[in-house]
């Protein structure tokens, strides 16, 4: 029998426990990571939604940035996540942390403030059945490199996207029943374990 997923979710502020949650649901073995050393071992990483803003000063007080920079393994940004993996935020605060781990610009708050969250279907990309997403605060991604797969979008904008180990969405799939946006994150940390191996 294959060894279980070990997978951390980035615990510094929003929505860890429920991408923990989802996760042990999966069947991996799910952590929250709050100091570097704690990326040791895993197979890959979760970066939640929350404040984008607050996330990124937090990742550079805990001394995570050039931690994440390092990890082999793959990430998954969910909101919040998606903008801090971002190389551009085209409303970006003055000296907010970026990662440039996938080449995509946002927009943060895209859809407006938090009384502006809703609930939509999406059509996932080699899916018959609409997915269930939830938009809170949400981003969207404004422009997408040559190297970036969509996976889904909303009113014609990439709202979930692939580049190699890097997996982004604008909402937030640990907010339904429906796991298939985790179970997507584990075939890409799977697949980007066998190319490290």
């Amino acid at each position: 029998m294959d060894e279980p997923l070990r997978i951390g979710v980035l615990a510094v502020q929003g929505n860890f426990r429920e991408h923990v949650n989802v996760l042990r649901r999966l069947g991996v073995e799910a952590s929250e990571v709050r100091k570097p050393h704690q990326l040791d071992g895993l197979d890959g990483l979760i970066i939640p939604g929350g404040e984008s803003t607050a996330i990124g000063k937090l990742v550079r007080a805990y001394e995570l940035e050039q931690a994440i920079l390092g990890f082999e393994g793959a990430i998954f940004g969910t909101c919040a996540g998606m903008i801090l993996l971002a190389r551009d935020a085209v409303d970006g605060l003055p000296g907010q942390p970026l990662l440039g781990l996938i080449d995509i610009g946002v927009r943060r708050n895209a859809y407006g403030r938090q009384v502006h969250s809703f609930e939509t279907d999406l059509e996932l990309a080699g899916e018959s059945r609409p997915l269930r997403a939830v938009f809170i605060r949400a981003p969207w991604i404004e422009r997408v490199g040559a190297g970036v797969e969509v996976l889904a979008k909303h009113d014609h904008r990439p709202v979930l996207a692939r580049e190699g180990r890097i997996l982004v969405a604008a909402f937030h799939p640990e907010l339904t029943d429906d796991t298939r946006v985790h179970e997507l994150f584990c075939e890409v940390v799977r697949e980007a374990a066998s190319v490290r191996s």
